[in-house]
């Protein structure tokens, strides 16, 4: 990097040489980050309740991660696992498998990215139906990969005119409570969708995420989870729980699924594909799952040159030694707790709130033009964003019109920077609403 150089420099180079379809949500350069703060290159500071979009739940530059990674990278970089294996990544497949919401035995491969793991539960659910057919839902993202916008719910912005797109995917409509479709209403479209377009025994997966996240922070209702694993278990459908962006203690359990539970018991997925933040800032990613499912490919079926990199893997096993020994899912309750009790305030001041939504500290809040017609507030979302980076807070929008203001905090987050930002995020809802005065956080 060159030294001295100021944002308006790299930024004229960024205009210059990047990628018009690489899109940025701050104008901003990093220079450096330490757990929920960065800097940029011109010396401002900044509180992260973006995390690298949920991918730093145990923040920036964790001393035990960073130590973890020099510690690898002083043996090897790299020698790929298909070449010659290497402890981290036995070691890292072994700890998630243990920790994963299934019963019997469960086995897993590791990748690079959340797109590389979704598509890889796929193909694993293919070899073992048989089957063609994979049923997504609307409001998903899965990834960006060829069967990622296939299986992804949302056409606009990451499809646009890059098909033709992966065959045999349907989408059925997603539970949206606010917006008037029940998880009762979603089974029975669903249902409907297997009388009226696919056959169940065509149908080798459903894939949903347990809490969507660029869908809107929209948290699966628990009876529709449980109604897509009984639908699953009866027409020999492997059911996969996408937890990318909601696992690795997001919800305050390591795996949102594991808060789908009454006392008939709890919800199992099939595969669990995951990624963000099981490497504290490095790319991986994953499949467990139920192991005759995952062992269906035959011997090299699977794989990668990086996947499951050295440095990567040393990075994931620090990241679950600092939720075992810090007990970070407990830090996560109360970072959630901490969180909704500041956001509901705002609710009860700002009508443009029209609902706080999500699990644990994994929330938002969607805005509105006002709370009769439910109208999508896009611009004023945009607006908040914008007024809070001028306050040194980070936020990232989400959902279908871009209306949602999500929140994925570190949670090791200090209280000081909880509250901070809390202030910081109300004080540019002021700003881009023109409601009365901040009265504390």
């Amino acid at each position: 990097m060159t030294q001295g150089r100021t944002t308006q420099e790299y930024l004229e180079d960024r205009q210059q040489y990047v990628a018009r379809g690489v899109s940025n949500g701050h104008a901003i350069i990093t220079a450096r980050a330490e757990n929920a703060r960065l800097w940029d290159v011109d010396g401002r500071e900044y509180i992260d309740f973006v995390g690298g979009i949920g991918v730093l739940n145990v923040g920036h530059n964790h001393p035990r991660v960073v130590a973890a990674i020099q510690q690898q990278a002083e043996l090897f970089l790299h020698t790929c696992f298909q070449v010659a294996m290497y402890p981290g990544y036995i070691d890292l497949i072994r700890r998630l498998s243990q920790r994963a919401p299934i019963t019997g035995a469960v086995k897993g491969a590791l990748f690079s990215t959340g797109a590389e793991a979704t598509e890889n539960a796929i193909k694993m659910a293919r070899s073992y139906t048989g089957r063609p057919a994979v049923i997504s839902f609307t409001h998903s993202f899965h990834g960006r990969t060829l069967m990622g916008m296939s299986l992804t719910g949302k056409a606009s912005y990451y499809k646009q005119n890059f098909g033709p797109f992966a065959p045999e995917v349907y989408h059925a409509p997603a539970p949206y409570a606010y917006r008037g479709v029940s998880g009762e209403q979603a089974l029975e479209r669903l249902h409907e969708l297997l009388r009226t377009t696919v056959d169940a025994s065509q149908v080798a997966a459903i894939i949903i995420e347990p809490v969507m996240g660029e869908g809107g922070f929209l948290p699966m209702p628990f009876d529709f989870l449980r109604g897509l694993r009984e639908l699953c278990t009866e027409h020999g459908i492997v059911f996969i729980a996408d937890e990318v962006q909601s696992g690795i203690g997001r919800t305050g359990k390591f795996f949102a699924i594991e808060h789908s539970t009454d006392e008939r018991g709890r919800v199992e997925p099939d595969l669990i594909p995951f990624a963000k933040s099981i490497g504290g800032g490095l790319p991986i990613s994953g499949v467990i799952g139920r192991a005759e499912i995952v062992d269906a490919p035959a011997p090299g079926g699977l794989g990668g040159t990086y996947a499951g990199n050295p440095l990567a893997c040393a990075a994931a096993n620090a990241v679950l030694d600092i939720f075992e020994q810090d007990d970070l899912l407990g830090r996560s309750v109360q970072v959630g707790t901490v969180l909704r009790a500041g956001l509901d305030r705002m609710a009860a001041r700002f009508p443009q709130i029209g609902e706080v939504r999500g699990l644990g500290a994994m929330l938002a809040l969607e805005l509105v033009e006002d709370r009769s017609s439910k109208t999508p507030a896009s611009a004023l979302a945009q607006k908040v964003v914008e007024a809070a980076r001028e306050r040194g807070l980070l936020l990232l929008k989400a959902g279908m019109y871009a209306s949602v203001i999500r929140v994925l905090v570190p949670l090791t987050a200090t209280d000081d920077d909880l509250r901070e930002g809390l202030a910081r995020l109300e004080a540019a809802l002021e700003v881009a609403t023109g409601v009365g005065e901040t009265v504390g956080v």
